[in-house]
């Protein structure tokens, strides 16, 4: 059997825990220390690229638009949302670690292609909440890959993010018909609710984690539709 080699460890801000980046042979993986299981394997990460397919879907072809991915990760989404748009895109990663942005400039990079290497990519170091607050219709779709889902698990502050006050302000930074799409690792009918309540026609997609088997995850497509009262 292979050992596995600590590569690096990272503190994940207002005391989240400490995060741990392992090689096996060709294999990353990222830990949170003191937890069970992984948080993310370079093996599994089908489920990271159909968040970008799906969320990036409607604007295949078009010219300068401009997607949001929060949350790098291992560079998957990002990635693939590089592929899914057009050579005049622009797409902004948040991440609130910067270790794991140093991580994919360094070996972890090859796992995905070295997507920060692209010209097209805009890094934003720090809370992707931050980049919603002036409520401006800027991205045509906003891919969250943010801890594990709707309920925060790493980040107590990723409960926040989900709530109808803040999808509402992530609806207000998307152009008319634009997309949120968001990766969980299980599936909440209450969330869908929570999107439809916040604004959003809402689609669900449960994907596989590995090539049509592992975990099976759901990301949630929700699409801009209308404006929402302030009663709501």
């Amino acid at each position: 059997m292979i050992p596995s080699t600590l590569l690096g460890t990272a503190n994940i801000p207002n005391n989240g825990g400490e995060l741990r980046l392992t090689q096996c042979g060709d294999d990353f993986s990222i830990h949170l220390k003191g937890v069970r299981g992984e948080l993310m394997n370079s093996r599994k990460h089908c489920s990271e690229l159909a968040l970008a397919e799906l969320g990036c879907a409607h604007i295949q072809g078009m010219e300068n638009a401009k997607v949001l991915v929060g949350g790098l990760g291992m560079g998957f989404t990002l990635a693939a949302a590089l592929k899914a748009t057009s050579k005049s895109s622009q797409v902004v990663v948040a991440e609130l670690v910067p270790e794991v942005i140093e991580w994919n400039k360094g070996p972890l990079g090859e796992c995905a292609g070295r997507p920060l290497d692209d010209d097209r990519v805009q890094i934003h170091l720090g809370d992707v909440a931050e980049l919603f607050i002036m409520r401006q219709a800027t991205y045509n779709a906003v891919l969250l890959d943010v801890d594990n889902g709707p309920e925060g698990f790493t980040q107590a502050d990723n409960n926040d993010l989900y709530s109808i006050e803040s999808l509402q302000a992530i609806r207000d930074t998307l152009h008319p018909g634009g997309v949120l799409a968001i990766w969980s690792a299980w599936f909440d009918p209450k969330f869908i609710q929570q999107l439809k309540k916040a604004g959003y026609k809402v689609k669900d997609k449960i994907v596989r984690a590995h090539k049509g088997k592992g975990s099976r995850h759901t990301i949630y497509l929700a699409r801009k539709i209308r404006e929402v009262s302030k009663e709501e």
